[in-house]
């Protein structure tokens, strides 16, 4: 065991004996989001570097500090990515993060989340135990398998130290489209292209300002056959892949201009807000500014003050989905107050036990999911 990993499992091991709350932390590129940010300060960048990376098996391993830019670049010389495009949200993002949080970008509706992606991983959990769980091929598991359950968790049921993950090769052709729909057009046909053997990767539409416009993005990848015929039986306007690609980037990692407006509207946070990709527009509170829509209609940020939660959350339940904040209005980190929609009491009360099971003493992220978590 080397010093970085001793020196994580010691430092877990002290705070449980002081009861002191630790608050896991890679590169801080997600402090922004969660109800409280509390504890003294488990900084997981030491634990950097690639154990192992098979190409030909498509399986990475990969420490839990190590910049995701570093993995993608490694991933790159070989041809291959992780096709869920996780979001970097700035240049210090790390692999252990990008777990923890369980976020996906534009892709996340076509290729899966980062949880369909772990083969396993290693943890130190709330009694200062190292644990393995997986391993490196996908049928490892007879059981509940405990490692994606770490994807999403937000490091609050143990310290990620390590991680396997399955790559996949870069699709062989690429193509963006771009459409002059209203929200509603873009929704519909958005569906009626998923029922249709295409090879669709992506989606992103936007309001143009404009009444009632706006502009539907759809990227294509596959085999070059596959896209080439989708391209003239979709219609639409071929885009320059050299020129949209920072775009796509950009909507990974909220940085199009659409989530900068959100600046220059006080008061406003941002929503995010899943719903069945079949879901029509939403009844949005009056004043609330129309969403931007990812997923094929399966993710929809809205901007709205904090006062219209209760609203927003109404507005979701009825189409079957749920709504939650993902960024306070104006903050680089959120405050206490509402964060994440209500969920059922059978559901909380399977989060106590988890709670419980890994972490006892509760030191880990207190209250980052809001409530005991």
């Amino acid at each position: 065991m080397d010093s970085a990993l001793s020196q994580t499992i010691e430092r877990v091991r002290a705070s449980i004996a002081s009861q002191t709350a630790l608050r896991i932390r890679g590169g801080g590129t997600k402090d922004f989001h969660g109800a409280a940010l509390q504890g003294e300060v488990l900084d997981t960048r030491a634990l950097q570097g690639v154990v192992s990376y098979e190409p030909s098996e498509l399986v990475v391993t990969v420490r839990a500090g190590t910049p995701l830019a570093d993995l993608e670049a490694l991933l790159a010389e070989q041809g291959q990515c992780l096709p869920f495009e996780p979001p970097h949200f700035g240049p210090g993002s790390t692999v252990g993060g990008m777990v923890a949080a369980g976020l996906s970008g534009p892709a996340r509706a076509s290729v899966g989340a980062v949880r369909d992606y772990v083969l396993g991983l290693e943890l130190v959990n709330g009694r200062a135990e190292l644990l393995r769980f997986g391993g490196q091929v996908m049928k490892n598991v007879a059981g509940y398998d405990v490692s994606r359950l770490m994807a999403g968790a937000w490091g609050t049921l143990g310290v990620i130290t390590e991680v396997s993950l399955k790559v996949l090769p870069v699709p062989p052709a690429e193509a963006t489209l771009r459409f002059a729909y209203g929200q509603a057009d873009a929704l519909r046909q958005l569906h009626a292209w998923g029922g249709q053997p295409l090879p669709l990767n992506a989606s992103c539409w936007v309001d143009d300002g404009s009444s009632g416009s706006g502009i539907l993005y759809v990227r294509l990848r596959g085999a070059t056959a596959a896209v080439e015929a989708a391209c003239r039986s979709m219609g639409g306007e071929r885009q320059d892949n050299a020129v949209v690609a920072p775009d796509w980037n950009a909507c990974r990692d909220h940085t199009l201009p659409w989530f900068a407006d959100r600046t220059a509207r006080p008061g406003h946070a941002l929503w995010r807000v899943s719903v069945p990709a079949t879901a029509p527009v939403l009844a949005l509170p009056a004043g609330v500014a129309p969403p931007l829509v990812e997923w094929h209609g399966a993710l929809r940020w809205v901007q709205a003050p904090v006062a219209q939660a209760a609203a927003l959350q109404e507005a979701a339940r009825q189409v079957g989905g749920s709504a939650s904040l993902f960024i306070a209005d104006g903050a680089e980190r959120t405050g206490d107050g509402v964060v994440f929609d209500a969920q059922s009491a059978a559901l909380a009360q399977i989060h106590a036990r988890l709670k419980q099971a890994f972490d006892p003493a509760g030191v880990f992220n207190p209250g980052r999911m809001g409530g005991s978590w």
